[in-house]
């Protein structure tokens, strides 16, 4: 549960830096186009005294000569002019082929109803008269666009956005696929030990051969077979935790693992049994992880070799060493191995570590790692648990 409650949390605030980000580029655009809506007002007026000036009979040669660079400057604002007589030309208009009249109405209108400025009126004397003009004109084809940029950018970010979503989706399906075999392999990979063994007591009885120790080893295995299913109807749930002495637990699971790997592997504990390490815990879920190392451990050396198990105390922390012979896992791989699905064989990590991860630091706020590892050399991963300090003395 708190892994896809990470990933829906995730994913929120992703969706909510995107919006930030869309509402600021959004913000800033319109003040981008407000200050050039201000900067083309202005220029028209300066364009209006310049044609006032253009047309009118007292203007002198000097003040001809600063209008029309003025007039011709402007290349990019749609203007038309309304004559006293009502005729009407246009410049920076592009203009069809038939109807002009009608589309420069059009235009007139539109111009008259836009919100984008007002019109200017300009007065100047000629013939002993004086005759009035009016200006009116729009936003050019730069302000025009500037101002459908904000609806670009939540168009487009929209899309990314789906995109985005579309493939995480699709991850996680894929992530859900390989949890799902992970787990159906994990499910084999914690019942192998035990069935196996109860098949080779089988095989010895059917043979004629007994031994007064057969019943309790055959008991152990079927309690075994009882705590696995124990240990998946957990997962997804909290577990209880209670007081535990930690060398006792440590110790009970690797009697077991040891008279049910290969003789070859030899374990080495470093620890005594009935030294009192009080750890709030679940014995059953902290026996699944002592368990997976020790296979993972068996595994990586392929039948031979020695694993050794070590413990000891540092203030309020019990730590625990699991070192191998093995084959090692490069250094770039020391996260890896505890993502879900990742395996460096045909059985067995698919999700051991990635559940081992969860058990110590979700379920009993510690820590498990990759101390140290050499390739062809071996491996040691380090499990540090909170003492529960409360029972102590």
């Amino acid at each position: 549960m708190k892994f896809y409650n990470s990933h829906r949390r995730n994913h929120i605030i992703a969706i909510s830096i995107l919006l930030l980000v869309v509402g600021t580029m959004s913000f800033f655009s319109h003040l981008v186009v407000k200050y050039l809506t201000n900067v083309e007002q202005n220029k028209m007026k300066v364009w209006a005294e310049a044609y006032r000036v253009l047309w009118s009979e007292e203007s002198s040669k000097d003040a001809l000569e600063l209008a029309l660079p003025i007039i011709g400057d402007n290349k990019t604002i749609p203007i038309i002019t309304v004559g006293f007589a009502g005729n009407i030309e246009s410049n920076n208009i592009k203009l069809p082929k038939d109807n002009v009249d009608e589309f420069l109405q059009r235009k007139l209108e539109e111009f008259k109803n836009s919100e984008f400025s007002k019109p200017l009126e300009v007065s100047f004397s000629g013939a002993g008269e004086v005759f009035t003009c009016y200006i009116y004109y729009g936003p050019s084809t730069l302000l025009r666009r500037l101002s459908y940029f904000p609806l670009w950018q939540v168009s487009l970010i929209t899309f990314f956005m789906a995109l985005a979503y579309y493939f995480f989706i699709l991850t996680k399906r894929s992530e859900e696929n390989r949890v799902w075999v992970g787990l159906s392999k994990e499910t084999a990979h914690q019942l192998g030990t035990p069935i196996s063994s109860l098949l080779a007591w089988v095989d010895l009885m059917r043979s004629g051969i007994t031994t007064p120790d057969m019943v309790d080893e055959m008991q152990k295995d079927i309690t075994r077979l009882q705590k696995v299913s124990n240990r998946f109807s957990k997962i997804g749930s909290v577990p209880t935790l209670e007081v535990h002495n930690l060398c006792e637990i440590l110790d009970d699971s690797v009697s077991y693992m040891s008279s049910r790997i290969p003789q070859r592997i030899k374990v080495v504990k470093h620890f005594d049994r009935n030294e009192f390490v009080p750890v709030l815990l679940s014995s059953e879920l902290i026996e699944w992880v002592i368990e997976n190392l020790i296979k993972n451990a068996v595994d990586a050396m392929r039948g031979s070799g020695e694993i050794t198990i070590s413990m000891k105390e540092e203030d309020k922390k019990a730590i625990i060493d699991f070192t191998d012979q093995g084959k090692g896992i490069p250094k770039n791989k020391y996260k890896a191995v505890f993502q879900p699905g990742y395996s460096s064989k045909k059985r067995g990590w698919g999700l051991g570590l990635s559940f081992a991860k969860r058990i110590i630091k979700d379920y009993h706020g510690g820590k498990i790692f990759v101390k140290k590892s050499e390739v062809k050399v071996g491996t040691t991963f380090r499990i540090i648990l909170p003492k529960e300090v409360s029972v102590i003395g």
